[in-house]
């Protein structure tokens, strides 16, 4: 995973005001302010589709479905990302509980949170912000 310090301004030098104007206010509220929404209540928690999942902000191929699964916790989760280059992790001590922030690595815009609790092969818990993402379903 690529470490960097999150900055909420766009690496490709995409202006604040462009996130705004194109984000609806919830997804910049989650993306952009690092915003959660609430569990269960994501469009893409049940999706059983097969594709690409992407950043909301950007474009960013993300997530794919073969690593899509069900861990109870009301949020899209995955095993594995599409590639170590897609997202970063960065420290966040924003509660109580230490967690590791992931980011999409074009944008830095918020995707969720990362956990050493998942399945086999990785043992970890990509917690994923539905609102974060967009999907692209493979063309048969």
């Amino acid at each position: 995973m690529i470490q960097i310090p999150v900055l909420m301004t766009d690496a490709t030098g995409v202006p604040e005001k462009d996130f705004k104007r194109k984000l609806t206010p919830k997804r910049y509220k989650v993306l952009r302010e690092k915003g959660t929404e609430a569990p269960f209540s994501g469009d893409l928690l049940y999706n059983k589709k097969n594709g690409k999942y992407l950043c909301a902000a950007c474009g960013n191929k993300l997530f794919g479905s073969e690593t899509k699964y069900d861990s109870g916790s009301g949020w899209p989760s995955f095993w594995a990302p599409l590639s170590e280059e897609s997202i970063a992790e960065t420290e966040d001590d924003s509660i109580e509980l230490k967690r590791i922030e992931l980011v999409c690595s074009i944008c830095r815009s918020h995707l969720g949170h990362v956990f050493d609790d998942g399945p086999a092969p990785t043992g970890r818990r990509y917690c994923i912000n539905s609102l974060s993402l967009d999907f692209e379903e493979s063309k048969k």
